[in-house]
């Protein structure tokens, strides 16, 4: 309890200036293409269709065909895909074929744990994760709490080890966004995520937020102000419900943008005065949707993701 009381209380320490300037040199983000009268990219995440069945093929297709300009692949299905005879090389040629491109994807390689034989166990993984996503174009890969969910890690240790985990990828041209969960004890809030990717002090340092997790872990919307646009990449858009509490609510619970209770005016008009250009990627993991047609879920999630953008004047 001491623990959490001190970390809590030295972030309550931070300046927003500090933070406002966490990872200015990512503005590369700000460069890539967009469509011509809104400042976001707009992503399927696969997750959304995930109960489907259907393979990460037929799922960059699908997104294609939706409307989405880009889609972010889970690492498991990238093994599957290469395990059934398929070449991830061909994967990126379908991909960009299809007018798509993966600015981020999906992994839960175990970087940021205690333990120094599990946490080497967990870099050789992202090393191997960081690859899979190179092969077929990719260039970010999220980097979650995993392994370290029921414990406090001491975010200066963590934030060491995001560095690290930042020099791999340096290496092999992927770059791993610092991702909170709001259900872990560990980078559950905006601001301890924030203090581990500022104070790992690589250029590249990035954060993945969630409007979800945010919710979950009780992090302030409005810390989204005092962020630079250009220290995130991916920014995964959905709603949640008014019931059940936070407390009780999951991941399954997640809705389309709009359909729930969440500040998406307030936080998509943050979004845009920190200018941030980056992705929103539509994640969900709803069961009902997973019953429905695919096609008719991602074109479904696109056009709530576009109307709460276009209901968000600046």
């Amino acid at each position: 309890m001491n623990d959490i009381f001190s970390r809590r209380q030295w972030l309550g320490g931070l300046s927003a200036t500090a933070v406002t300037g966490l990872a200015a040199t990512c503005a590369a983000t700000a460069q890539e293409a967009k469509p011509a009268a809104d400042p976001f990219t707009y992503c399927l995440n696969t997750a959304t269709i995930r109960g489907q069945g259907l393979s990460i093929v037929e799922e960059v297709d699908l997104a294609a065909k939706a409307g989405y300009q880009a889609i972010e692949p889970w690492i498991n299905e990238l093994e599957r895909h290469v395990e059934k005879g398929g070449t991830l090389r061909d994967l990126g040629r379908r991909i960009t074929d299809a007018g798509l491109r993966v600015p981020s994807a999906i992994g839960f390689a175990e970087w940021i744990v205690d333990d120094e034989g599990q946490r080497r166990k967990g870099l050789e993984r992202a090393r191997r994760d960081m690859d899979l996503v190179r092969q077929i174009g990719g260039t970010r890969i999220a980097a979650p709490p995993s392994g370290a969910t029921k414990e406090a890690v001491d975010l200066l240790r963590a934030a060491e080890r995001y560095r690290a985990l930042l020099e791999i990828g340096d290496k092999i041209g992927v770059t791993p966004q610092v991702e909170l969960w709001g259900f872990s004890r560990s980078l559950n809030r905006l601001g301890e995520t924030a203090l581990v990717a500022m104070e790992s002090g690589h250029p590249r340092a990035c954060i993945l937020a969630d409007v979800y997790h945010l919710y979950k872990g009780a992090s302030e919307f409005g810390g989204l102000r005092v962020l630079n646009g250009a220290a995130l990449h991916t920014f995964h858009l959905n709603d949640y419900p008014a019931k059940p509490p936070r407390a009780e609510i999951t991941d399954a619970h997640r809705v389309y943008p709009g359909d729930g209770i969440a500040p998406l005016k307030d936080m998509i008009r943050n979004l845009v005065k920190i200018g941030y250009t980056g992705i929103l990627s539509l994640e969900l993991f709803n069961r009902d949707y997973w019953k429905q047609d695919a096609l008719t879920v991602a074109r479904t999630g696109l056009d709530k993701m576009r109307a709460a953008v276009r209901g968000s004047p600046g």
